[in-house]
């Protein structure tokens, strides 16, 4: 781990997960109610694209096989959105008067923050992987089509109830759900008002991480920019 520069990276997620998990627990026993638990699951479920795409990348020999490869990428993108997702458990805020609100916004953004730490890192991952193919610019483009993706999963998620198992549980259903909302968007405002509002905030996030990145790491970008004009 140290040999891929990841172990800082490793331990400072591992930090804030701890963190996360310790105020909840501290809620539970201070308030005896399992009201906001729930998030340690959806905060398992974040880590899950940051796994995928850290075995990936820790791991060359996995992608030598394309059939591995594509079942990687797959997985990474069925739960890719369950990072972001984590934002509207802010739903959630006013579920209970057990605690101080102050409290349970600390401790839903927490969460939400880690979450999204874990995607956007998962997703510096996958765009590592498609400069082996592709120019800088349209990795660029991919980023941005990911992230409203996401979006959409997260409505999917936080609306229509569906989980990234599904697609293996009730494939048809939600190919049905996903199908119609494509073919009749007039029909489902809310679904693309969340879907390109939530996609065009996650684009500000994400890319606000890329310019405080390029800012500390320029060589990194010229270096990617010298290659693509080389091939």
């Amino acid at each position: 781990m140290k040999g891929h520069d990841r172990l800082n990276e490793t331990v400072f997620m591992g930090v804030l997960s701890l963190f996360c998990f310790a105020i909840s627990i501290f809620r539970f026993v201070y308030t005896d109610t399992k009201v906001f638990l729930f998030l340690n699951w959806n905060l398992f479920l974040a880590f899950v694209p940051w796994a995928v795409s850290s075995l990936m990348m820790l791991r060359p020999k996995l992608r030598q096989s394309k059939w591995m490869l594509a079942l990687l990428l797959c997985t990474w993108l069925l739960f890719f959105p369950n990072a972001p997702y984590i934002l509207t458990d802010l739903f959630h805020l006013h579920i209970s008067s057990s605690m101080p609100v102050w409290f349970d916004l600390v401790l839903i953004l927490s969460f939400a923050w880690t979450g999204l730490l874990f995607g956007f890192l998962s997703l510096w991952d996958i765009e590592d992987l498609m400069r082996n193919w592709l120019k800088e610019k349209y990795v660029v483009l991919i980023s941005v089509l990911l992230l409203f993706i996401g979006s959409f999963g997260i409505y999917i998620g936080r609306y229509l109830r569906w989980n990234s198992w599904d697609i293996l549980t009730s494939p048809f259903q939600l190919l049905y759900d996903i199908g119609d909302r494509l073919v009749n968007p007039f029909s489902h405002p809310r679904t693309w008002g969340v879907t390109i509002l939530m996609g065009l905030f996650l684009n500000i996030l994400y890319f606000s991480f890329r310019m405080i990145r390029r800012r500390h790491c320029p060589d990194f970008f010229e270096d990617r920019k010298a290659l693509d004009k080389e091939g």
